[in-house]
């Protein structure tokens, strides 16, 4: 897009937007923008979790201890960005949810994360779980439960051990009908539960990421039995996590304190942690700067100012795994139903490269010295490399012309499809959850609609009332604009999209990317699989049954005081474990 186009665009918001200066804002340079580290490539990310359960504190240090100068104590300070619609992990589809269920509750597994452990290396290690066996066909798997977890000491489970019987009762609330995450557990046939200490998966056929599935914080908490009539969980949370909650209250925050019981003796390190409700980004950062929080996600825009004002703070970009994307509804009579070049004039209408450097701020970022992402998000988001197909890459194929910005060749395809004037409808978006660059590219969208005929009426949602529990689902009318859930594992993105999902958002039933995504669950041969995700992604892009945008894409900075330590221990991006994964190893030196 033109940089006149751009200028008109950062003219409007200049009243209601704080801009990163000229010369004298970036005078840090290189220098002055010291990384803990950037990730999000399979080549280079270098971010890490624990491979191993830590010795204990009594433990006698070496040198390959990570934790022997650890200190402990104190309260770990963070925010959210709203209230969850339900602290009921089971109760909806929030990402506020989700991220909140990591600090209470355990999953059979997690990811590895911690010390020298870089992104491209995690897998599934056993949680509450203590090892799982396959049988040779790869449609029976044994999972033994640890001896050794303890629920949280709370009236009415009073710290009882975990055992099958708690599997069971939450495996039946992820697959319940009022469940809509069930489908991407249909794969399994049964569950059988022989003993106290053993749950038996029986398969409907192989799946390549049956344990990733078990480790996705999108899909499996176990809860105790006592929840399906002893207290409510939308109410309490009794897990078996290494974070007790002690309190909460809706607009203020959450009150954690560490769980002693915790099967990974010696963790957590800090004694408790507690999250701010703070919806509005400037006050988040004010609180930052203060020192009233210890870690923040920052806008790409003020990483220089925030530098210059905290000389020793630190600074992790990373690539996440999500995913931006544009769908529409499933009416026939819909103009993208009725003819795909309209969805394919809609991808070409987006000057994706514009859109990144508005959220990303990719060309004063670079002109710093920083080494920033410039890839775009395919069908599986840039940052899940091991199996993205670069859309400007030769493998793309012919479909690599529907992701370029063309608008006049964009306005031929609606001409040819029917509408050389366009056509009205209405734009949908939420714009009080995923922060002021996200809104900003939403706006963007707006105005690259409207100049090939689209003419909209936005409609702004608030999040939790209307976009999570409404549009995501599918139940809309017109053009979407929003995040997917950042999946751990690339598989989930197809199942999604293109089978009976009940999150299927645009109802698409194209019979070839049905099977193909069916194909790459069980597809066991890893280069094999990474073909038929090529498959896919092709596939999709010549229709553009969705359409992937930059937002997701770009690189996602967070700001820790200079008294967090520990902080490259870091999980799947994006991928709601924090509380499991990362935070009960990181320790605070304020002295």
């Amino acid at each position: 897009m033109s940089d006149s186009y751009w200028d008109r665009f950062w003219k409007e918001r200049r009243t209601r937007r704080r801009f990163l200066g000229g010369a004298t804002a970036l005078s840090a340079g290189a220098a002055g923008l010291a990384l803990v580290g950037c990730g999000g490539d399979d080549d280079n990310g270098g971010l890490s979790g624990l491979a191993t359960p830590t010795p204990a504190p009594n433990a006698t240090p070496t040198p390959s201890d990570p934790f022997a100068n650890a200190k402990r104590g104190g309260t770990y300070r963070l925010t959210f960005t709203g209230d969850p619609p339900t602290i009921d992990p089971y109760g909806n589809l929030s990402f506020l949810t989700k991220n909140y269920a990591a600090y209470v509750y355990s999953r059979l597994f997690k990811y590895n994360a911690g010390p020298g452990v870089r992104q491209a290396d995690l897998r599934p290690v056993p949680d509450i779980a203590e090892s799982a066996e396959a049988s040779p066909d790869g449609l029976t798997w044994t999972v033994k439960l640890k001896p050794n977890v303890k629920f949280h000491n709370i009236a009415p489970v009073n710290g009882r051990a975990v055992d099958s019987d708690d599997v069971k009762y939450s495996w039946g609330r992820a697959t319940a009908e009022t469940n809509t995450n069930r489908s991407q557990v249909a794969f399994v046939d049964s569950v059988q539960y022989p003993d106290k200490q053993t749950v038996v998966f029986k398969l409907k056929e192989p799946n390549a990421a049956f344990l990733d599935v078990l480790a996705d914080a999108n899909l499996i908490w176990i809860m105790p039995k006592e929840a399906a009539g002893g207290f409510d969980p939308s109410k309490t949370s009794i897990g078996s996590g290494p974070w007790v909650l002690e309190s909460y209250t809706p607009s203020v925050g959450f009150k954690l304190k560490k769980n002693p019981d915790w099967y990974m003796s010696g963790f957590p390190l800090m004694d408790g942690v507690e999250i701010s409700i703070i919806p509005e980004y400037a006050n988040r950062l004010a609180q930052f700067q203060a020192g009233n929080s210890d870690v923040e996600g920052l806008n790409a825009e003020d990483l220089v100012s925030v530098k210059n004002a905290l000389p020793n703070v630190q600074l992790y970009g990373e690539v996440s795994q999500l995913l931006g994307f544009v769908y529409m509804d499933s009416n026939p009579d819909s103009p993208w139903n009725k003819d795909p070049r309209v969805r394919q004039a809609i991808s070409m209408c987006f000057d994706r490269d514009g859109l990144l450097d508005l959220q990303y701020n990719i060309k004063k970022l670079k002109q710093a010295g920083l080494a920033v992402s410039e890839r775009w998000n395919n069908l599986i988001p840039a940052g899940l490399v091991r199996f993205w197909l670069d859309p400007k890459s030769a493998e793309q194929g012919e479909s690599a012309k529907y992701f370029n910005y063309d608008p006049a060749e964009a306005k031929k395809l609606l001409a040819a499809a029917g509408y050389p004037d366009g056509f009205s409808t209405v734009y949908q978006y939420t714009a009080n959850r995923y922060g002021s660059g996200f809104n900003a590219a939403a706006e963007a969208k707006i105005q690259m609609l409207n100049a090939i005929g689209i003419k909209t009426t936005t409609d702004v949602q608030d999040y939790s009332s209307k976009y999570i529990t409404q549009t995501f689902t599918g139940n809309f009318t017109g053009i979407a604009f929003g995040y997917q859930t950042p999946f751990p594992e690339a598989g989930a993105y197809p199942i999604r999209f293109f089978t009976d999902n009940p999150l299927n958002h645009s109802r698409i039933k194209d019979p070839e990317l049905e099977q193909l995504a069916r194909a790459q669950q069980r597809e066991l041969d890893p280069e094999k699989r990474k073909r038929l995700f090529f498959d896919i992604q092709r596939k999709n892009a010549e229709k553009m049954y969705y359409i992937p945008v930059s937002a997701g894409a770009g690189t996602g900075w967070t700001g820790y005081r200079e008294w967090v330590k520990n902080i490259d221990i870091q999980t799947v991006p994006g991928a709601y474990s924090a509380g499991t994964e990362e935070v009960p190893f990181i320790w605070l030196d304020r002295a």
